[in-house]
């Protein structure tokens, strides 16, 4: 089984077939089963976010994976296949490694060295294994991955060269002056309680705002989040925030008195339509700035063209991202992504002969214990003392003539290229494929109880 990546990216996808391809939460489980389901796959991941969709599997099957991942993608998603195939990409083994290495670190971000990656990734390996479709080769991609990020952040200054999407979204909107002293003293309206959401809000609060409102279609986590942001020891409580929550369909009537608004939801249709945001300008007492992070978008494209509104969303910053200057880190951090790439593969590749040593380990003490055993009827006389020593003497010149070749063929086995001498053991020693599958299996089942109990813990 090998490890294939099919997605696409504010990279390689204009934003409204981005937005057309987009993956709704609640289907996202149902793509990973069906894809877990399909003949080439054997595990699935999915990582979707406001600027990629990405279905990671281990599939036995290279051109058949990537057409059926496709398939799925497109079937999954509101694009049809033949819109989405000039766009997609793909990568294999190595090189998809390699890919969600550098995603982890933020270099492949719009924002590039951005965090919240990282946050997207823990969600995307938690529901592959809540929908039990992450194995152990995603288990493992995922999580040193997650590590690699994080070293990258603690190793170097890749921090420095971007910041999360939603303040690089405000600083468009600030234009020359910065974020806090343009939203000092304005009154802003977040809609949605997500994590984004969340991150906006606590960013606005922090930058001065001094007036909050968020509107939720769940109001009792609008009114969580209202909660965190102004309880003791929270943003808002310093500098006397007033801040509320609200349902809604109370969306129009804060967009009149709102200077500032954020809109983050996981909505299929718009949130903010084009006469909402025009009669909101009119009605109010000036100009409106709109940031629309969501994606399929939340707010009318249409709002552009409105007289008043100052409209920031992912195609906009897509563009902006594009004139934005890298930091020296940059090439620091892609050392780290190429070790860790190297050290993966090498542990990979160890771990596939693992079964096929324990197996010839297996072998060898039947054969020891029937060879014993036939001692014993030849010898009945022996005693204890001497069936004790006899016994140890031939296990231990078992175990130094295995020692040495199953040593060094899993040192071989860890090099590029050395896939093959799992093979070549099974060859020479007749060892049987099942039983070869059943320490696989073994080693697996041993995992996700690992898994689990880290989960619970």
């Amino acid at each position: 089984m090998s490890l294939l990546v099919v997605g696409l990216s504010h990279r390689t996808a204009p934003v409204s077939v981005l937005e057309r391809a987009a993956l709704a939460p609640e289907v996202r489980g149902k793509l990973l089963q069906e894809t877990v389901s399909a003949e080439p796959a054997a595990e699935a991941a999915v990582l979707s976010t406001c600027n990629r969709i990405e279905l990671y599997a281990d599939v036995d099957k290279f051109h058949a994976g990537v057409a059926e991942l496709s398939t799925l993608l497109a079937h999954h998603g509101g694009a049809s296949l033949d819109e989405l195939t000039p766009h997609l990409y793909v990568h294999y083994e190595d090189r998809a490694v390699h890919h969600l290495f550098s995603v982890a670190c933020g270099l492949d971000s719009m924002v590039v060295g951005e965090g919240q990656i990282l946050g997207q990734i823990k969600d995307a390996l938690a529901l592959a294994q809540e929908q039990h479709t992450a194995g152990r080769l995603l288990n493992d991609l995922f999580q040193q991955a997650l590590r690699v990020g994080k070293r990258a952040h603690s190793e170097t200054g890749i921090d420095k060269a971007g910041q999360s999407l939603v303040t690089f979204g405000l600083e468009q909107l600030a234009g020359d002056q910065d974020v806090e002293a343009w939203a000092a003293g304005k009154r802003a309206l977040v809609i949605g309680a997500g994590s984004m959401s969340s991150l906006a809000a606590t960013t606005l609060v922090r930058a001065g705002v001094s007036e909050l409102t968020v509107a939720n279609r769940t109001p009792a986590r609008a009114e969580r989040l209202v909660q965190i942001l102004t309880e003791p020891g929270g943003p808002g409580a310093a500098n006397g925030l007033r801040a509320r929550a609200v349902a809604m369909d109370a969306t129009d009537a804060e967009l009149a008195r709102a200077d500032i608004v954020v809109s983050c939801t996981g909505a299929t249709g718009l949130v903010l339509t084009g006469e909402q945001v025009a009669a909101a300008i009119a009605n109010g007492a000036g100009g409106l700035a709109l940031l629309d992070l969501a994606m399929p978008r939340d707010i009318d494209a249409a709002v552009h063209g409105i007289e008043g509104a100052h409209f920031v969303d992912i195609e906009s910053l897509a563009a902006a991202s594009a004139d934005a200057p890298m930091a020296a880190d940059v090439d620091q951090v892609r050392g780290i992504v190429s070790d860790e790439v190297a050290a993966f593969g090498a542990a990979q590749r160890a771990a596939h002969i693992t079964p096929t040593v324990v197996a010839l380990r297996t072998m060898a003490a039947d054969v020891v214990t029937s060879e014993l055993a036939r001692l014993d009827g030849r010898l009945p006389g022996l005693d204890d003392k001497q069936r004790a020593e006899i016994t140890q003497t031939v296990r231990r010149v078992v175990d130094k003539l295995l020692h040495a070749p199953t040593v060094r063929v899993k040192q071989l086995a860890s090099e590029p290229g050395g896939a093959g001498y799992a093979d070549a053991l099974r060859e020479l020693f007749d060892l049987d494929p099942q039983t070869v599958a059943a320490v696989s299996r073994a080693d697996a089942r041993t995992d996700r109880q690992h898994d689990t109990a880290r989960e619970r813990a």
